[in-house]
């Protein structure tokens, strides 16, 4: 190994794996029809689920940005640290425009503003940040999977299967 940083804590791995889980829950149960929303307990529901995803979401950014480090190797090129850092971010980005945009849809549609411009718009901004999460998501995982044939470390650093030997 080239001098890989220790694992990442156990609640980092937590975060991760959960995180996983209930994104994958989130696309699982995703509104098919913005008229689903004219029941109450439908609305109530997806309010609470993109509140729990934010929370979540900004809880595990700010926990990993305190306490934990890259697990890069040190001799990892500049560009491809740049590359890593800015998949991060813009994951994080993505994903938080998804919850924020989907609480929006929920306020608008809520205070009855079903029809028009504003709606259109927040729905468009919605509907670009959930194919930029998946495709940002496709890069991170192709990387983790580049860095486990290079048996550097990195897959071991958080994944808990396949390990590296």
């Amino acid at each position: 190994m080239n001098n890989v940083k220790p694992s990442y804590s156990l609640t980092a791995k937590i975060l991760h794996w959960g995180f996983v889980g209930f994104f994958i829950y989130g696309i699982i149960k995703s509104v098919d029809d913005l008229n689903q929303l004219d029941e109450s307990s439908f609305l109530k529901f997806e309010i609470l689920f993109a509140l729990a995803f934010l929370f979540i979401l900004t809880g595990r950014f700010f926990y990993m940005k305190k306490t934990q480090k890259t697990s890069l190797p040190i001799n990892t090129p500049k560009p491809q640290r740049l590359a890593a850092r800015l998949v991060h971010l813009g994951m994080y980005g993505a994903l938080g425009a998804i919850a924020i945009t989907g609480l929006m849809i929920g306020l608008i549609f809520w205070l009855g503003l079903k029809d028009g411009v504003l709606i259109e718009t927040v729905v468009a901004i919605h509907e670009l940040a959930i194919p930029l999460a998946y495709w940002l998501i496709a890069i991170h995982i192709s990387a983790a999977i580049y860095h486990r044939l290079l048996n550097d470390g990195v897959w071991n650093s958080m994944v808990p299967f396949l390990k590296e030997k």
